[in-house]
């Protein structure tokens, strides 16, 4: 398409008056430049779209294939406690965001296998173990959280749980709560804390060592108090009473430090990770990712690709929804427990639930 002379063309003249006509054919040719200016101009900006579509597409699709989900509902079938989510109504919008109450069993799990979790500490690539465990409970509303910590070493009745093979594990007695994922991985961990707690986990999202450093560095650190001098050989965090900015090798330690605080139990080590989950709140809410967009890609691609999660969050998608879902949520909002517990009488260095408190605690949830 030529459009200088289309454009002369479409002017009009005649020839008949010389002046006219020139006029026209100037006319038509700044006519013409200015169309294939706008012409190039558009074809640029169609061609940066189409990249800048492609680019997105490419980073979802590569956000949405980190996630490694589990089918845990259909591993465990029916016989379970009752949901706590509401029902969406019937002529509730598609895009509206869930509101209602939920119970989500988050892990940390001291190895998914690979290098970096050995440097970090932990467990080899023959199997792991979940070195945290915290059952996160939404209020209706999404405006409040309970996060409840479960001691690693609570004694339990760990129940059978079906495996990916069709067979099923032994069930046992008075045996370590963090066992059931060694044994069953995060189908057996799930029915172990419903069986514990008679509450249904509604979701499960596990992180690994590395994936929680790689987290806490892609915010900038975390900023945390410590009451007491922590110098623990095992964690290798060395930190004097004061006010920290951790990087994320450093937070890691800071949630694995047990023998230097305390009684050197579980318990003291919980204490430490809920400071540390306080304080990553504050930092998300610090954060302003809508508006740095290249901040929260990395974030994003760090944390799906360090989750294992259950297959109703396994996507970006539903993992955005759930995020959305929580925005009325303040850092302040969140309380942090510990399940009660008392020494085992057989063992002392383990513990076993308080009844009745601890039964309390969890009918709160439901």
């Amino acid at each position: 398409m030529f459009l200088p002379v289309r454009g002369h063309e479409k002017s009009g003249g005649t020839g008949d008056d010389d002046g006219a006509g020139a006029g026209d054919e100037g006319a038509g040719i700044r006519t013409g430049r200015r169309a294939k200016a706008l012409r190039i101009t558009g074809f640029t900006l169609a061609g940066l779209l189409a990249l800048g579509a492609g680019a997105a597409g490419w980073a979802y699709w590569q956000l949405n294939d980190n996630i490694d989900g589990v089918d845990i509902d259909h591993a465990l079938g029916g016989d379970r406690p009752a949901g706590s989510a509401a029902a969406p109504s019937p002529d509730a919008s598609a895009t509206a965001l869930p509101t209602g109450p939920l119970n989500i069993l988050v892990l940390g799990s001291d190895s998914r296998s690979g290098e970096e979790n050995q440097e970090l500490g932990g467990g080899d690539s023959g199997g792991a173990r979940s070195d945290t465990a915290m059952v996160v409970h939404l209020d209706a509303g999404r405006t409040a959280a309970t996060v409840v910590s479960i001691p690693r070493d609570t004694l339990v009745d760990r129940p059978s749980c079906p495996l990916e093979d069709g067979e099923s594990t032994r069930a046992a007695s008075g045996v370590m709560f963090n066992s059931a994922y060694e044994v069953g991985g995060p189908v057996c961990a799930v029915k172990t804390v419903e069986s514990l707690t008679d509450v249904r986990m509604d979701h499960y999202v596990e992180i690994d060592f590395a994936g929680f450093a790689r987290l806490v560095d892609a915010l900038g650190g975390v900023t945390v108090t410590t009451e007491e001098d922590i110098d623990d050989d095992r964690s290798h965090l060395t930190l004097d009473a004061g006010t920290h900015h951790l990087d994320g090798t450093d937070a890691l330690a800071l949630a694995r430090t047990r023998y230097d605080v305390g009684d050197g139990s579980d318990l003291g080590r919980i204490g430490l990770q809920h400071q540390l989950v306080k304080a990553l709140l504050e930092q998300v809410a610090d954060e302003d990712l809508l508006t740095r967009p290249t901040r929260l890609y990395r974030i994003a691609d760090t944390v799906t690709g360090s989750l294992t999660t259950d297959t109703g969050l396994d996507s970006l998608g539903e993992l955005t929804r759930l995020a959305q879902s929580l925005q009325g949520l303040p850092a302040d909002g969140v309380t942090t427990l510990t399940m009660p517990v008392v020494p085992a009488p057989w063992d002392g260095n383990r513990v076993v639930a308080d009844e009745p408190a601890a039964g309390e605690l969890w009918a709160s949830l439901k």
